[in-house]
């Protein structure tokens, strides 16, 4: 075999490796690419599988004066039994309200408590003030129920006699989730919760509003405008 011969052999062994390397690229570029589109296509049609988080509807409030009153009424027997338990005052008619007292202000405030009313329009139209009740009411009612009062008519104390075991453990499962601090210091929140006897009747809340008539600025005393909340937009309705 001549030189030329043996040129041209080498030649032609060269172009046939190197259009075999082309090949195998151009298979390996193919497959990447399908490998890909195959991926995006499962990852785009896989379903989103991260928890979609859901705000809290907002509770009804009244705000000015640097105070938001917001009050979140317990309706649910359900509800009021996981967060009373055995001392469930939804059992003997009585709506608790969790009250929510934050102050935006730079200077501490009072609010008078005693002078906290449900207010509720009957449905002759004629505005009715229910009285709230205290823990240790609340839990001789809860130990010794006679009987719902009509929520027109204001409920005397029923203090907790000496020896009444039953009612002492009801009102300390009571006490701690009452509202009894009466001083809102400033950028500071207080919230308890304060019970109102509505005779079984859970949907006189559409109806209702929390009333907080007297609270005032504590170094000067100087008093705010009422706050009223209407019950009727609470997420517990």
């Amino acid at each position: 075999m001549n030189w030329k011969h043996r040129l041209r052999m080498s030649a032609f062994t060269e172009l046939h490796s190197t259009l075999t390397r082309l090949r195998i690229a151009a298979f390996m570029a193919c497959f990447l690419v399908l490998c890909v589109c195959t991926f995006g296509q499962s990852a785009s049609s896989a379903p989103d599988r991260k928890p979609t988080a859901t705000a809290s509807a907002p509770l009804p409030s009244d705000q000015h004066s640097g105070l938001t009153v917001s009050v979140d009424p317990y309706t649910e027997p359900a509800r009021t039994k996981d967060k009373f338990g055995k001392a469930n005052p939804h059992d003997v008619g009585v709506l608790p309200i969790e009250v929510f007292l934050r102050n935006d202000s730079d200077q501490p405030m009072r609010v008078n408590l005693e002078t906290v009313q449900l207010e509720v329009t009957l449905k002759n139209g004629v505005r009715q003030e229910v009285d709230w009740l205290r823990a240790e009411e609340v839990a001789k009612l809860i130990a010794h129920p006679a009987g719902a009062a009509n929520p027109q008519q204001k409920r005397l104390p029923l203090p907790i006699k000496i020896g009444d075991k039953k009612a002492e453990k009801l009102a300390d499962v009571l006490r701690p989730l009452s509202l009894d601090a009466d001083v809102i210091p400033p950028k500071g929140t207080i919230h308890g919760f304060l019970y109102f006897d509505v005779s079984h009747e859970f949907a006189i809340v559409k109806r209702s509003s929390l009333y907080v008539p007297d609270v005032s600025i504590a170094p000067s005393n100087e008093p705010l405008v009422y706050f009223e909340v209407p019950l009727r937009n609470a997420s517990a309705e």
